[in-house]
Formats: structure tokens, sequence, C-alpha cells
């Protein structure tokens, strides 16, 4: 069954693919998702996210600092490519924007039954930010060479001086930006 859905899909997704590139629709570059490389990373005790409760020694029962930053939906940062933080794509500076964004306010991790979560506890703000056709914030952790951490996609934004602000999820299995399960 598994074998037909895709036979059946796969087709159906090129066909869409050429009808809206046809019909002059933008298709981003731009892929969401936890990145591959923070899977491995984590796994060998590299990121340690949180306010500090519990965190390994090796941090000095400090978190690692986390941080956002926004990117042009001419990117091409995915999951399996991006590896770490870098300037290509990313919006220009402009009110409160800096490159490399802003720093994330952390919560420690949580567990929902069997799914492990990380979500930030505070949304981010720019005011008097001017960019234009950018659909990805990157969340990367600065305190380790600038690792990648996720990317996530809001459709494409223009904002002329404005505030731009992403709301963070609430906290939850099915919800936080991190769900381990």
């Amino acid at each position: 069954m598994k074998k037909l859905l895709v036979w059946f899909l796969e087709p159906l997704y090129l066909r869409l693919t050429i009808f809206f590139g046809a019909c002059g629709f933008i298709l981003y570059a731009n892929t969401a998702g936890i990145c591959n490389s923070f899977k491995r990373e984590v796994l060998n005790g590299i990121h340690a996210l949180g306010t500090g409760t519990g965190v390994p020694a090796r941090t000095v029962s400090v978190a690692d600092v986390v941080k956002c930053a926004l990117f042009l939906a001419s990117g091409s940062l995915s999951p399996s490519a991006t590896t770490a933080y870098a300037v290509t794509s990313e919006v220009a500076n402009s009110g409160s924007y800096t490159a490399g964004g802003s720093t994330v306010t952390q919560a420690d991790p949580q567990l929902f039954t069997n799914t492990g979560t990380w979500n930030p506890s505070a949304s981010l703000s720019w005011t008097t930010f001017t960019a234009t056709a950018f659909d990805t914030a990157l969340f990367y952790n600065s305190s380790q060479s600038n690792k990648a951490i996720e990317l996530c996609n809001f459709g494409s934004q223009t904002i002329t001086a404005g505030t731009f602000t992403l709301t963070m999820p609430t906290a939850g299995a099915a919800t936080s930006l991190i769900q381990l399960t």
C-alpha cells in the first residue's frame, strides 16, 4: 500500500510543481525541519539547551546560548545541508536586527508522556525593521561553533520600518519547536 501511495502522490507533486511554476507562483527553496547535524550532535552531548538545571558539567552548569537569525526566501537552507549559521542569504541589518539575529530566551526541555520537547519561553521581535521576501528562521547554538539546530518557515514576509515578531508556540508534545518522539 505504501509503494502504491508514493507512486500515486509523486506524479501529483510533480504535476503541481509544474503547474504552480507555470502560473508564476514562487516555490520556496528553504526547507523547514530539525537539522540532521543537530540530531547526531545531541546524541554526542554537544548541545545543552535549557536554563541550566541539570546541565552537564562541561558547561559549568550554564546552558548554551541559542540564537535565531532570519533568511531570505531565495536562500537554499535545508535540514540536510545546513549544519551551522552562515550569513549567506541572511536578511540585511535593519532597525534592531543585526547579522546573527537575536538571543533566544530558553525554557528547560520538558517531557510530555513519551515526547521530549524544547521551546523558547519568549517571542522574538525586531523593531524599525525593513526586509523583503524573507521566510525562514534558523535557530542555532552560538556557544558551540554556531551549530544549526532547526529551520522554521513562516511564509514570505515583507516589512517596511515595522515590527516583526516571531511568536513562539505553547510548549507541548505536539506544539513545541522541537519534538523528539
